[in-house]
């Protein structure tokens, strides 16, 4: 059997009879790996910071003590930078820095102004290098990491990670507005020409945050990781 005869050969069982009206979700069977292979919280995180910087991130790793310091760095270059509700991290307290907090009524002209955004996530999957947003306090409506050039959000490691998608699934509300985030927005014309922040922001550092780390960055990948950002529907 070939995989496209295993592909249709699933559809048809999923899908309803014909006169049998739709077909029960209970009913599709769930025969797939929901994780490749065992690891310790350890290799899993480190798993998540291969395939981020692939995608063209830049990953860092501290501890919630060097964390003032290291955002401080990455903000050298900002003068404004756009909040969530309730971020849960410690700030710099650089006078240079004007902080924006998320509000409804922002116009995208002012977004548009902002330098960067600070975020934390929902939760990160380490096999596909993906950081999961669903509007919670510490992210903030989903257009403040859209508009923004710069975004840099924090995953609390390792109990914001897990291994694959199957596992992130039920951790998720498909009631809220999901973004996807693998890598720095970017897109490719026919010829292959690699465009970044199209479609988000240009660029994407990913910091995380655990009880030790070095606070050094990771820079991106060798290779043209196929970064993007997928938008489901939802409330902005």
């Amino acid at each position: 059997m070939t995989s496209k005869d295993r592909i249709l050969a699933r559809i048809r069982r999923a899908a309803a009879q014909p006169g049998q009206g739709p077909g029960s979700e209970a009913d599709i069977p769930r025969d797939y790996l929901h994780v490749h292979g065992t690891r310790t919280p350890q290799e899993r995180v480190d798993l998540l910071a291969a395939h981020l910087a692939e995608y063209r991130a830049r990953v860092h790793r501290t501890g919630e003590d060097g964390l003032r310091d290291l955002l401080g760095r990455l903000l050298a270059d900002a003068a404004t930078v756009q909040l969530p509700p309730d971020l849960g991290f410690g700030l710099p307290s650089d006078p240079s820095l004007t902080f924006v907090h998320d509000r409804a009524a922002q116009t995208p002209r002012e977004l548009d102004r902002v330098d960067a955004v600070v975020t934390g996530c929902a939760l990160a999957i380490a096999e596909t290098g993906t950081i999961v947003l669903d509007g919670g306090p510490g992210q903030g409506r989903r257009r403040i990491t859209l508009v923004p050039d710069h975004h840099i959000c924090l995953v609390r490691v390792p109990e914001q990670v897990v291994d694959s998608v199957p596992q992130a699934l039920p951790l998720l509300d498909p009631g809220r507005p999901l973004t996807w985030i693998s890598g720095p927005s970017a897109t490719s014309d026919i010829e292959l020409d690699r465009v970044e922040g199209v479609h988000g922001p240009r660029r994407l550092d990913v910091i995380l945050v655990g009880a030790g780390g070095t606070g050094r960055g990771r820079g991106p990948g060798p290779g043209p990781g196929p970064g993007n950002r997928s938008r489901e529907p939802g409330s902005q």
